[in-house]
């Protein structure tokens, strides 16, 4: 019966859901964000901040962070003898790229079909990670509409998670009571697939590196000195070169790259698919797929500084530089990886050129503990809510908070989970997120809230201890 009247109480909520989705889609909340301001982030925080007040969540607060975004807080204690659980998200988006390649405007919520032929709804930050704060505050009304909420809560909704987020990790640093909690649910990953509910057990670190080669000081003209005068973007392209073989693995000098993924299996024929490979193009790897995603060091070209093809002249370049993103595996530290990776781009230079390599901020690789009773009470509201086996999968995206919450918080269950899958396109135009996903993500969080309030369950029991 507490079963079909929560299920009920969130398919009733969809509408509602939908409502706030668009209205939080609407905010170009990009961080630091020249082409947008700081306005729409600051009104988006104050957007969340009333909506979870509204949804039940007591002693919310907005905090202005140390690298400028606001984080939203909020804290409901818990009953004596119930657990308390924080719910995670962020609300700051990446940039929507380029307009022409979006089928409708980034920053309205429009609903059409996807290529499964099923209802999407289509925006910037719909998945990521906007669709996972709507995903809490659906849970959190569903519960207070039948059984009422009978655990602590506390709440972290970020402002700053795709720029690294510096500021949210210091103030969890300086603030660790935020923290306290016995189940921590990140919302900001989702399903290997569509109807499959999964929870993320590894995500990979990351450190960005910008490398900049230098072989004169001005540009040539490529008939009067092309053949002998060195190439900076021709010694550049030689150079990226050095970081893959010929199979496509990465190859940094002193970088281990023969992982194995040991969890659930990535299918070449859906892997494709997800990821719109062309028909004869190869995947990248001597691996399984989920070796390459989840296990090894990846390393990506994402920006090249030269000039663009429309507007080239015939020149020899003096300067080129590109920004790489390496991602690695639970298990290595992204600052000692980015090292060696400098230290490959330096001694790999083709024909003399200087090279200068600047490190960007890291973020720190995560392993989830598992056997816990949090995760326990949250394999069976899962399984309830789809109807189907929970499986474990990596995530190549970085949550770098994950790390801070553990020193905070050591003896915290941190589980991952969200609304996004690979139909979602985060990060690219046309992100999506499909409202089934939605609301079965919201339906399990609530029969999570729901059972873990329950007197005898093994999370209440420890709570309480």
């Amino acid at each position: 019966m507490e079963t079909a009247a929560v299920r009920e109480a969130v398919s009733g909520l969809m509408a509602t859901a939908r409502d706030r989705l668009a209205a939080l889609v609407a905010y170009p909340s990009v961080h630091d964000s020249a082409e947008f301001g700081p306005r729409p982030a600051t009104d988006a925080a104050t957007w969340v901040a009333g909506a979870f007040a509204d949804a039940g969540v007591e002693n919310v607060e907005r905090i202005l962070t140390s690298d400028g975004s606001v984080a939203v807080l909020g804290h409901t204690p818990a009953p004596p003898g119930r657990p308390t659980v924080l719910l995670y998200s962020h609300y700051d988006v990446q940039p929507p790229g380029p307009a022409d390649e979006w089928a409708s405007d980034a920053f309205t919520l429009t609903t059409r079909r996807g290529p499964d032929g099923a209802e999407r709804w289509y925006g910037r930050g719909s998945a990521d990670c906007k669709g996972n704060v709507v995903a809490h505050l659906t849970a959190l009304d569903a519960v207070r509409a039948t059984s009422g909420l009978g655990v602590g809560v506390r709440l972290i909704v970020e402002g700053s998670e795709e720029a690294g987020g510096e500021g949210l990790e210091h103030l969890v640093a300086e603030r660790p009571d935020i923290a306290q909690a016995d189940l921590i649910l990140i919302g900001d990953t989702g399903n290997v697939e569509v109807g499959v509910p999964t929870l993320t057990t590894a995500l990979r670190g990351v450190v960005n590196i910008e490398v900049a080669v230098s072989t004169g000081t001005t540009a040539l003209h490529s008939g009067m000195f092309g053949g002998a005068a060195p190439d900076a973007l021709a010694s550049l392209v030689a150079l990226l070169a050095t970081l893959r073989d010929a199979n496509g693995n990465t190859t940094i000098d002193g970088l281990d790259a023969s992982g194995r993924w040991t969890g659930a299996a990535y299918d070449d024929a859906r892997f494709r698919a997800d990821a719109q490979v062309h028909e004869g193009t190869s995947v990248l790897g001597s691996g399984t797929i989920a070796d390459q995603l989840w296990a090894r060091p990846a390393v990506t070209v994402i920006g090249l500084d030269a000039p663009a093809t429309a507007t080239a002249a015939a020149a020899i370049q003096p300067r080129a530089a590109a920004l790489l993103n390496l991602r690695v595996p639970p298990g290595v530290d992204p600052r000692a990886a980015g090292d060696l990776l400098a230290e490959h781009l330096r001694a790999h230079a083709p024909w003399g050129a200087h090279v200068t390599v600047t490190e960007e901020a890291a973020g720190e690789p995560f392993a989830a503990a598992t056997d816990g009773p949090g995760y326990g009470a949250l394999r069976e509201a899962l399984a309830e809510a789809f109807g189907a086996d929970v499986v474990t999968s990596g995530q190549g995206g970085s949550i770098p908070l994950c790390t801070a919450l553990r020193t905070a918080a050591p003896h915290a269950e941190i589980a991952l989970l969200g609304v996004e899958e690979p139909r979602c396109r985060i990060h690219a135009p046309n992100e999506s997120v499909d409202p089934r996903e939605l609301e079965r993500i919201a339906l399990a969080e609530a029969l999570l809230l729901t059972r873990l309030a329950e007197p005898g369950t093994a999370e209440t029991e420890r709570a309480g201890a």
